[in-house]
């Protein structure tokens, strides 16, 4: 989303979004829509970061989907669910921008081998196998359940801000990890102590 400054250079959608009213340009975002980046543009990319492995690759898809949305906000206003569209479109351009990389969009939370459990792990090796085994996994479930259980537990969201990144309902968050935690207990049956928080 370039927008022009006074100066007519193109601006970032974060300077953008971040000048005060009343600066140039400001006011050419509605202000529902600049809320809307605000509340959670910070998740999308801690989202899209896991499945594209860089931080910078991550905010390049992210801004590219809130372009879209911007392009589109009053069709998004019209959504059933924005939220709900929202995320699709982050989603989208996640895997269009992987794609462009080269790579497949997956959980790839490298962090996760490098934790204190791992260091101190009496073999840690058997540990580094169990972890990517889990993570294979979690590629493996279908889309929503995969995306609550990133949100949940990679990410650390509580069920209502789940349910408010996917525009679902905090009751359907639950039901989706009850379903994922048993996929992945039938495939690992040592992934329920892991995940076994709810609400």
């Amino acid at each position: 989303m370039n927008v022009s400054s006074a100066g007519g250079e193109p601006v970032t959608p974060e300077e953008h979004l971040s000048r005060p009213p009343g600066v140039a340009g400001a006011a050419a975002l509605p202000a529902d829509f600049r809320a809307f980046h605000q509340l959670y543009r910070e998740a999308y990319v801690r989202w899209a970061e896991i499945h594209l492995g860089s931080n910078a690759d991550a905010e390049e898809a992210v801004d590219h989907a809130f372009e879209q949305l911007a392009l589109a906000w009053p069709t998004v206003l019209s959504q059933p669910t924005p939220e709900a569209y929202a995320w699709r479109v982050v989603k989208n351009r996640t895997i269009d921008l992987a794609r462009r990389r080269g790579r497949r969009p997956v959980v790839a939370d490298v962090a996760a081998f490098e934790t204190h459990d791992l260091r101190t792990a009496t073999d840690p090796i058997d540990e580094l196998e169990t972890s990517l085994l889990v993570y294979e996994a979690i590629n493996e479930l279908p889309d929503r359940q995969r995306d609550v259980i990133v949100l949940r537990y990679s990410l650390g969201y509580d069920a209502a801000t789940t349910a408010r990144i996917l525009g679902i309902s905090p009751a359907g968050v639950r039901s989706t990890a009850r379903h994922a935690r048993r996929r992945l207990r039938q495939v690992l049956g040592l992934f329920e102590q892991e995940v076994s928080r709810d609400g």
